[in-house]
């Protein structure tokens, strides 16, 4: 049984819903909009809050437990071979084709007691069919989630038939597979389980004999579960199909783009498809539209960095860049500065690729390279709309570069990235692209480079003393203001709350280089990286190790998670 089965009487589904509702798990639209629904096209209501995208059933199921006081199962509590299924399939006399037909999966507990799990547990001719055969036994009925009875279902349906060929080319087939409703209920589920745990991506891995669902939360994958081969087709060729993409391409990757509703909110999410030797592997970007504002207050940074950034974003022209891998927050720290320097009385341009977020009063460009429209090429045009400032997405190339260096030149203030792994790289990369020395040293403002890790989860972190080690680089490179204040370090444990992860959140770190006039004199002259790296830390530099042992100093992370995060 799963989240189909919500109705038992004619008040079931206002019980349900107002159940939902107290819980603040459902909107009041989205209940009346579900009831409505309901009563034109039949069907349960559980089943249809998630089809509309107002609830996940991972948020459900708890709560129709309750209602109908079932029994929530985990797989751990479900018998891991069709052993078990098939031996009271037997006992039975009843053939497996109309366990199938009917999507009903039992297993024998005690010599009393028989467990059910189906699509609909109220089917009258299914229990009536069960009352016969089962009279002698107790009939007890459980709740799962859809993924693991369609997982069972799938299992049993290799011992009954032969499953087509999963690597079947015929688009026609693939579409029907797509529209089908369990695969429909499926891809919408797996969307609202990634919001309602604050994933930013979803992975989609196939191999010979099955497929992983993964989430990254917080930076890090967890694995989501696992399902059988063969529904593989069906779910990739549904995603393809509502991003856009071509279903019947699968030699090629392929990117697309879909807005949905999932628990509630609305999601803008970027596909993008890659082949492999066992089938696609899917990853699925998730973006909420309505996104809170940005605030340089919200990116943890320490007082002297925020004085930093602020005295650059606040210059009139100019080059500030943002280095890091992907995933290390740099769009966000952007968006964070535009939204801080947007008052109104300047002209702000962006050129994305994508455009992630969108933001009140700035021009957003996206960039299109598969018609020629690149970054330079957007560059040269915004420059003629007379701009205050330039937002570039990535400077990726000589020519971006060119351009960038020439816009902070004529009196433009340049906001970019670089992908680099620290923030002293930024200029010895410019300066491979092509760039003269004097024309990275006398445009550049500052550098910052970013990580970002992940928050100790406050219900269950607990207090620890660090190594010998990680004491004597505290006393070595902390500044004196901090050690007086109290040490408050915390480790990870692992709760329900941040389903056992020990973490809830991330807070950003980040090492800053600003380019004084003895920074420049080093870059004019070709010196060292090690004359740099003296010269950043006589003037305040911290590297990104020690500023997230200073949020581990103060209870915001753990020690090993910033040892993972960042280099020695």
């Amino acid at each position: 049984m799963h989240a189909e089965a919500q109705t038992v009487t004619d008040t079931s589904p206002a019980l349900l819903g107002q159940l939902l509702l107290q819980r603040d798990l459902l909107e009041q639209q989205d209940l009346d909009k579900a009831l409505t629904l309901q009563a034109s096209i039949g069907g349960r209501l559980g089943a249809i809050l998630i089809r509309i995208g107002a609830i996940s059933e991972d948020n459900l199921l708890p709560v129709l437990a309750e209602q109908l006081q079932y029994p929530l199962l985990s797989v751990q509590d479900i018998p891991p071979t069709q052993t078990e299924y098939l031996a009271l399939i037997e006992d039975s006399g009843i053939a497996l084709d109309w366990w199938l037909d009917q999507e009903v999966i039992a297993w024998q507990v005690d010599e009393e007691t028989i467990r059910f799990i189906g699509r609909d547990c109220f089917d009258n001719s299914v229990n009536e069919v069960l009352e016969r055969v089962f009279a002698d036994n107790q009939r007890e009925w459980c709740l799962v989630p859809t993924h693991t009875l369609d997982g069972l279902l799938d299992a049993l349906s290799k011992v009954s038939m032969d499953i087509a060929s999963s690597n079947t080319s015929d688009a026609a087939h693939l579409r029907e597979l797509a529209e089908e409703a369990p695969v429909i209920e499926f891809v919408n589920n797996l969307m609202a389980q990634a919001f309602d745990q604050q994933a930013s991506d979803i992975h989609i891995e196939p191999s010979e004999h099955h497929f992983v669902v993964r989430f990254r939360v917080d930076g890090v994958l967890y694995d989501r579960f696992k399902q059988p081969r063969e529904r593989f087709d069906a779910i990739a060729s549904r995603i393809k199909l509502i991003s856009g993409m071509d279903i019947a391409e699968r030699r090629l990757p392929q990117d697309g783009r879909l807005e949905t509703r999932v628990s509630g909110a609305i999601l803008d999410i970027r596909v993008s498809a890659v082949p492999g030797i066992h089938g696609e592997s899917v990853v699925m970007r998730l973006l909420p539209k309505d996104q809170q504002g940005f605030s340089i207050d919200d990116l943890g940074l320490e007082p002297d960095n925020y004085q930093r950034i602020n005295k650059w974003v606040h210059e009139p022209n100019g080059i500030v860049l943002v280095t890091g891998p992907t995933g290390s927050g740099k769009s966000t720290t952007l968006y964070s500065v535009l939204e801080a320097i947007c008052d109104g009385k300047k002209k702000i341009i962006t050129v994305e690729d994508p455009v992630e977020y969108q933001i009140k009063d700035i021009t957003q460009i996206q960039v299109l390279t598969d018609i020629g429209y690149t970054f330079a090429n957007a560059l040269r045009a915004i420059l003629r709309q007379d701009p205050d400032v330039v937002m570039i997405g990535e400077i990726r190339d000589k020519e971006t570069a060119e351009i960038a260096v020439q816009a902070s030149l004529t009196g433009h203030l340049v906001l970019s990235t670089l992908h680099t792994n620290d923030a002293l790289s930024a200029f010895t990369r410019l300066m491979d692209m092509g760039i003269e020395a004097f024309l990275v040293a006398t445009p550049v403002r500052g550098v910052l480079a970013q990580r970002l890790v992940r928050r100790l989860c406050p219900h269950c972190a607990e207090p620890m003393q660090p190594v010998e080690e990680v004491q004597h680089m505290v006393e070595r490179d902390f500044p004196a203001e901090v050690l007086q204040q109290p040490a408050n370090w915390h480790q990870a444990v692992g709760c329900h709350e941040c389903q056992g992860t020990g973490y809830k959140g991330r807070v950003g770190i980040h090492e800053m280089v600003e380019v004084t006039p003895e920074m420049q004199e080093i870059l004019l002259r070709g010196g060292t990286m090690d004359e740099m790296q003296k010269m950043a830390r006589q003037q305040g530099m911290r590297n990104l190790r020690t500023e997230g042992l200073l949020k581990a100093y103060r209870g915001m992370t753990s020690i090993d998670e910033i040892l993972r995060v960042t280099a020695s």
